[in-house]
């Protein structure tokens, strides 16, 4: 029973890991031709705050994804691997990322507060589970 469900569990892991992929390709075909597009417009080769920060945003989605890949083909093939440490850095990725499109002159303070909150909860949950690990290798 045991081997039928690890079998699955193997297969749609394999099935998550293809989906991923393509989407991460089609994020980098878009990724580029948001590029092409934007170095193309006129002013020629000039890109505003807001192309800048749209093209930030997707660099950061597309490296979240390969995070992402990297996560589930390294969390659920191994398991030797601490999964909560590889979901904590994937969680810090993606709120950096939330944090470099940020508009900050659109946020109330108790939003801004709020996301800083989160930020240290997170780095200092990761930092902990570091540290614990560390002190086990010794």
């Amino acid at each position: 029973m045991f081997e039928i469900l690890k079998k699955f569990k193997d297969t749609m892991i394999k099935i998550l890991a293809i989906m991923l992929t393509i989407v991460l390709l089609l994020a980098v075909v878009e990724l580029g031709y948001t590029i092409v597009l934007d170095i193309v417009t006129p002013p020629v080769f000039l890109l505003d705050i807001g192309e800048l920060l749209e093209l930030f945003g997707l660099f950061m989605l597309v490296v979240i994804g390969i995070e992402l890949l990297d996560t589930i083909m390294k969390t659920y093939t191994h398991e030797a691997v601490d999964h909560v440490k590889v979901v904590m850095a994937v969680a810090i990725i993606a709120i950096s990322r939330k944090v470099i499109i940020l508009d900050i002159q659109k946020l109330p303070p108790l939003t801004l507060i709020g996301i800083g909150i989160i930020i240290l909860a997170i780095t200092f949950g990761y930092f902990l589970i570091k540290r614990q690990g560390h002190n086990e290798n010794k």
